[in-house]
């Protein structure tokens, strides 16, 4: 059954929680962060992205970014930016983006249910990507992402958390740039904490990553490279768990450098053999299982899988193995798409525009839309002990990062 525990959240001074707030580090790359966090002494992003604080042309994974990230966190702090909480609490995390509104409970959960499966994965990790958030984590002595864990829906966890949020008041309550209001509150009566640790212990039997395999791998790493030296708060890290139903994933779209020695022409005769393929007039968002888009020298196309090109079991299912078996390995050479460096992933928040875009930059030759994963495949695929391509699920909205930190030293 799943472990979580109460924390003593680092968090913002009320006032300053809007401006600390960040997006996520994984979501932008360092020129977009240095751009967000202009003029902004108080973002996140000069902690998770620290290399903004640098010289430009820092390699973004040497020591000194890291030593950079504890710098400011510690500056952070005697700031009175940051405080941290007087007691372990858990916290109720509420998003509302375009009129949907989605909840989770803010907790740390257990290193050892992650290394025993009871912590569910459904995809492999990149190594380099690892490495950097062990760095982070290691230096700066705090967990700063935040896992997205999802359960399936118990009625009185749901219940619990509906009540405190009619009855208590939040701390954090900001609608931010991009229009997505985020909503807080500290659970800190310790009948309502016992409680809702009891109810997980008791109601749910495990718990499913949904974003942030790096991070969760990164913290297991962590506490086992300290060894002797592994404090209590290193045996949890930093999650939010959502019940199922109130979850929405998105398109996880790929984009690829070269066509690996074909011409144009050739890759769409060689696509023909698994694809019905025709011509769009428009951008290509597919609108069912097995239908792609494909963005090929200032032309979209529709691809719909033939018969007998895929298997019904829980991976062979999925589209992403589909165009991974059909096209990327066969056709463009990519075996591995986690290490491979010929592609790259576009989350479906940034719009088909951006597949356009970096085709038509030229940095990359293909792009490829998808059809998006459903909560009940990821589920099906976690329990089956299988795992999908990397980059298979986007999920949004995405928490923001600063608003709750685990430390990881006393």
């Amino acid at each position: 059954m799943a472990r979580i525990a109460p924390f003593k959240a680092l968090r913002p001074q009320p006032q300053f929680a809007r401006q600390v707030a960040s997006r996520p580090y994984d979501v932008l790359n360092s020129q977009e962060a240095k751009v967000e966090a202009q003029g902004n002494p108080y973002s996140f992003l000069h902690i998770t992205k620290s290399e903004i604080s640098l010289p430009d042309g820092t390699d973004i994974h040497s020591q000194p970014v890291y030593d950079k990230a504890k710098q400011n966190l510690e500056a952070f702090i005697q700031r009175d930016i940051l405080f941290r909480e007087n007691k372990d609490c858990y916290y109720i995390y509420q998003l509302i983006m375009n009129g949907r509104s989605q909840t989770g409970l803010v907790c740390g959960s257990s290193v050892d249910d992650y290394e025993n499966d009871i912590i569910k994965k459904h995809e492999f990790t990149r190594p380099e990507k690892e490495q950097d958030r062990i760095n982070h984590i290691k230096t700066s002595g705090a967990q700063t992402g935040n896992v997205f864990l999802a359960y399936r829906n118990v009625a009185e966890i749901d219940q619990l958390i509906d009540k405190w949020k009619t009855d208590k008041s939040p701390v954090y309550d900001f609608t931010a740039d991009d229009q997505i209001q985020h909503t807080i509150w500290v659970v800190n009566d310790d009948a309502a904490i016992a409680q809702i640790t009891e109810l997980f212990a008791q109601k749910v039997p495990v718990t499913y990553i949904a974003d942030g395999h790096h991070r969760a791998a990164s913290a297991a790493k962590v506490r086992k490279a300290l060894g002797e030296k592994a404090t209590p708060e290193a045996d949890f890290f930093l999650t939010t768990l959502f019940p199922a139903s109130q979850l929405a994933i998105l398109d996880y779209n790929r984009v690829v450098k070269d066509l690996n020695g074909l011409s144009e022409e050739q890759l769409i005769e060689a696509l023909k053999k698994d694809f019905e393929l025709e011509k769009a007039d428009k951008a290509v968002a597919p609108s069912s299982l097995h239908e792609f888009g494909m963005y090929l020298k200032n032309q979209w196309y529709v691809l719909r899988s033939k018969p007998g090109t895929y298997t019904n079991d829980p991976i062979g299912v999925l589209d992403v193995t589909i165009l991974s078996e059909r096209v990327l390995a066969p056709l463009l050479g990519i075996a591995d798409q986690r290490t491979d460096k010929r592609i790259d992933f576009v989350g479906g928040i940034r719009g088909l525009a951006e597949l356009e875009k970096r085709v038509n930059s030229g940095e990359m030759a293909v792009a490829f839309s998808l059809y998006p994963v459903s909560i009940q495949q990821l589920f099906d695929i976690a329990d089956s002990g299988e795992v999908m391509p990397p980059k298979s699920t986007w999920f949004e909205p995405k928490l923001r990062d600063g608003l709750l930190t685990h430390l990881i030293y006393s």
